[in-house]
């Protein structure tokens, strides 16, 4: 009976087919190029609405995100990536500055009504606060890179950037800070470098 009621909670529990896998972990890696073809706000709404549905510690998503489109934004940014990264981000047909908002807790009460004291919590501590942000904001941008992968276009994520140039560029109030910045398109000319290689599962598992 139990399984009966969580499978209807949540019936999608079928393993993914081995073209999934291979789009999100096996065959996918960081673009390096693009391929002069929009991306469409409604393809960046869609990432967005996969990627906000993955968990985070009590639900508390401090992860925002700035969708760079126009010239004149691209520009903006540009001038703060690392040299390596200027063309890589010049020549995307769109880019997703990825920020942690520093109060997220100010969300707290209906993001988990049922336990709104969690919110003071975390405005009485900064140290948790920021530890906390930073964990569930990192987390979060894994999901969203995976969310570019499964709606079928390549992301080229870098922290190769001027973060406090950034955040005084696009984030002057002090709020959002810069965490990450992810191209995205369809891949372009050389686009990938070979696969890099992976630690064995020896190196990196242990059963108790």
């Amino acid at each position: 009976m139990t399984n009966d009621v969580e499978n209807a909670a949540c019936p999608h529990l079928d393993a993914v087919d081995e073209h999934a896998l291979e789009a999100l972990f096996f065959s996918a890696r960081t673009a390096n190029t693009f391929a002069p073809i929009p991306v469409s706000d409604q393809q960046l709404a869609d990432i967005w609405e996969l990627a906000r549905w993955a968990p985070t510690g009590a639900n508390m998503q401090p992860l925002r995100v700035v969708f760079v489109r126009t010239d004149a934004g691209r520009a903006r940014l540009t001038a703060h990536m690392y040299e390596g990264n200027k063309a890589k981000t010049a020549s995307a047909p769109a880019v997703a500055i990825l920020a942690i908002d520093t109060r997220f807790h100010e969300y707290m009460s209906a993001l988990l009504p049922f336990k709104p004291e969690v919110a003071q919590l975390y405005a009485s501590n900064e140290a948790l606060r920021d530890a906390s942000a930073r964990l569930n904001a990192a987390l979060q941008a894994g999901y969203f890179i995976l969310a570019v992968r499964a709606r079928g276009l390549a992301a080229g994520p870098m922290s190769g950037f001027d973060a406090a140039s950034l955040d005084a560029e696009f984030f002057p109030d002090g709020r959002w800070r810069s965490l990450l910045v992810v191209n995205i398109g369809r891949p372009g000319k050389n686009a990938w470098l070979g696969r890099l290689p992976r630690l064995d599962h020896t190196e990196c598992l242990r059963w108790e």
